[in-house]
């Protein structure tokens, strides 16, 4: 999936973006400038949680004003 999608990429003239993690492909990170993709093997993604990370909680109480 990531070959696909550095391929994608640069074939629609984003050149070249900076990728970590290919070897072990568990987490593979690729930084394309304005976006940054993710991709998890499903066992990796379900221990991250990363859902939880960017999730916003509304505060418990909130005062009127």
């Amino acid at each position: 999936m990531a070959d696909h999608l550095l391929r994608a990429l640069k074939e629609a003239g984003y050149g070249r973006c900076r990728v970590e993690g290919m070897p072990s492909a568990d987490w593979v990170l690729i930084d394309a400038g304005d976006v940054v993709v993710h991709l998890f093997r499903p066992e990796v993604r379900s221990f991250y949680n990363i859902e939880k990370i960017w999730s916003v909680e509304p505060p418990a109480n909130r005062a009127a004003v």
